[in-house]
């Protein structure tokens, strides 16, 4: 791959934040980026949202291909998408091809053997839209002639699958990359309480789908592996899942991570003191008692899923801890997991704007929970008796609201209260990659988690001390049936971390940055390129070609009679 090559991304998360994909895509956009230039292009679902703080739109961008996209009945907006590389994004309205909904439901069973019958849900919002994206993805390609260059058509998770199967039909021209962050019928093995570790060779991927009420999800996620001309996954459990249950090997596309964000040096200190004050004040404020000075803070985070990420027995080993005879410090654990929230507490704001006297009645919420008779998290952590009384060496913190800075009670994002924690924890039991402790010791925050998480079993591949805390990572091993053992492990490795030194604790500081540095995108980007070649190595051909205009440098004077830049050259 060069930079006469065309790469196009599309997924729901595109200047959509929603889940892992979100950062998968736009911390590796600078690293390819980098070598391609201003020919990678994302495109995403446009919501019509006006205020969308993740897109910034160009009216002048690309207009010449926008006038023509819009007389085939494409309505999009193009712009920069706000994160490192700034890369041009195109976000497509999908709503108006409800209309073809059917007829290209009835063409993907003709020609790949997709099930869509008896779909519901967000299967027909996700079809639609990978449908629309793939009609950008033709428009934009027959429009500027830039086949013969080299283009490769890249699509995230089943949600965008219908996409490359449309690209596939009818504009086979362009080279294709499926990419499964999680096979829908392992993830879904998982939610149901089945063993997927344990009968995993024994489990066969459609049965289980339909067994499960997943068959049409399945079903287009496996068409998509089985035609694309390369289909990659994000590490090496998940290349395993796809083997047994899609049918098909995968090549393994680990997931890095960009960290020009994260400050450095005196800008760390800083923001580390700001985190420590604002968690110390909320927490103060919701128990009605002031924390010891050398209280440790530690944390999980993540989407609630309660059994895949851990959240369970990590719950389970708090209360070990708070039963300990060994820790002799306070330990106070926030659970940043959103949920169905309701709104800021207002008794808990006013205490913090100094207007509250009274002691708050529950001290373990920070935000108004929906049904909260139905919250695991609320229901474990009352069940094991973590209610926040003075006399608890374990004070439990839930706060079940996306952390965006406008919560109403932090009010900072969920980066700028990552460095005030001292010790994060990620037991996941199903896990393809996990985001969450790659940016923790991208932080510098050691953490704990799992070889059922790929970023776990990829540090044991590079450490073999990855057994303890001290190492900087500290990887337990999962199984099926060893949950007790787990939180006694977790219980362990944090009274080992509550004894350290000073020295030491910055030496294990030192030890997590490293494997982020090692995890950097400027690293695994390699492995996006290995596959883009794989798929362009299937026939395509490539020639000389312009460079493609950016968005920042189209203006009016774009509207010249001359060909796009991703035209042939005569």
């Amino acid at each position: 791959m060069d930079k006469d090559n065309y790469v196009i991304e599309t997924s729901w998360e595109v200047c959509n934040k929603n889940g892992g994909i979100y950062t998968v895509l736009s911390t590796h956009a600078k690293a390819l980026g980098d070598i391609l230039g201003d020919h990678l292009i994302f495109i995403g679902p446009d919501f019509g949202n006006e205020d969308n703080i993740y897109f910034k739109e160009n009216k002048t961008a690309l207009k010449s291909w926008k006038a023509a996209a819009a007389k085939e009945g494409l309505a999009v907006r193009v712009g920069t998408w706000n994160v490192p590389g700034n890369p041009l994004v195109i976000l497509v309205d999908y709503k108006p091809f409800f209309a073809e909904r059917d007829a290209f439901y009835g063409e993907m069973w003709k020609k790949f053997g997709v099930n869509s019958l008896g779909a519901v849900g967000d299967y027909h919002d996700c079809a639609v839209f990978g449908m629309a994206a793939g009609k950008v993805v033709e428009s934009f390609v027959n429009f500027n002639k830039c086949a013969d260059a080299g283009v490769v058509a890249h699509f995230h998770e089943w949600q965008v699958a219908s996409g490359l199967l449309y690209v596939k039909s009818r504009c086979p021209q362009v080279k294709t990359v499926f990419t499964t962050h999680a096979t829908t019928t392992g993830r879904s093995i998982c939610f149901n309480n089945k063993q997927l570790y344990a009968y995993f060779t024994a489990y066969n991927g459609d049965q289980m789908a339909g067994e499960l009420g997943v068959a049409n999800k399945h079903s287009i996620e496996k068409a998509a592996a089985h035609n694309a001309d390369c289909f990659t996954t994000v590490s090496n459990l998940t290349a395993d899942e796809c083997k047994q249950l899609l049918d098909i090997p995968a090549f393994v596309t680990p997931n890095g991570f960009e960290s020009d964000f994260v400050p450095t040096g005196d800008k760390m200190e800083k923001a580390r003191k700001n985190a420590r004050s604002k968690m110390t004040k909320v927490a103060e404020a919701l128990l009605g008692y002031k924390l010891q000075k050398n209280a440790l803070f530690i944390a999980t985070s993540g989407r609630f899923e309660w059994r895949n990420k851990g959240i369970d027995v990590f719950v389970k080993s708090l209360k070990q801890l708070d039963e300990n005879p060994n820790l002799d410090r306070e330990i106070v654990a926030f659970i940043m997991v959103p949920s169905w929230v309701k709104c800021p507490r207002t008794d808990l704001q006013e205490k913090l704007n100094s207007k509250g006297k009274n002691q708050l009645d529950w001290k373990v919420p920070t935000h108004e929970v929906n049904e909260p008779w139905n919250n695991e998290i609320l229901n474990a952590i009352g069940n094991y008796g973590l209610d926040n009384q003075e006399n608890h060496k374990v004070k439990v913190i839930y706060v079940p609201c996306l952390l965006d800075g406008n919560d109403g009670i932090f009010n900072m994002s969920y980066y700028d209260l990552l460095p005030g924690l001292d010790l994060t924890v990620f037991a996941s039991y199903y896990e393809p990659w996990g985001y969450t402790p790659l940016e923790s010791v991208a932080f510098g925050v050691p953490t704990i988690t799992t070889d059922k998480a790929g970023f776990g079993l990829w540090v044991k591949k590079e450490s073999k001390k990855s057994d303890s805390i001290s190492n900087g990572v500290a990887v337990i091993n999962r199984t099926d049936f060893n949950f007790d053992e787990v939180a006694s492990r977790i219980e362990n490795e944090v009274v080992a971390f509550s004894k350290m030194k000073d020295a030491d604790v910055s030496k294990t500081s030192e030890k997590s940055k490293a494997f982020a540095d090692k995890a950097s995108w400027s690293k695994f980007i390699a492995s996006y390129v290995e596959a883009y070649d794989k798929a362009l190595a299937k026939g395509a051909k490539k020639s000389a070609v312009k460079k493609a205009p950016s968005a920042k440098q189209t203006t009016e004077t774009d509207e010249k009679p001359k060909r796009r830049s991703c035209a042939k050259k005569k």
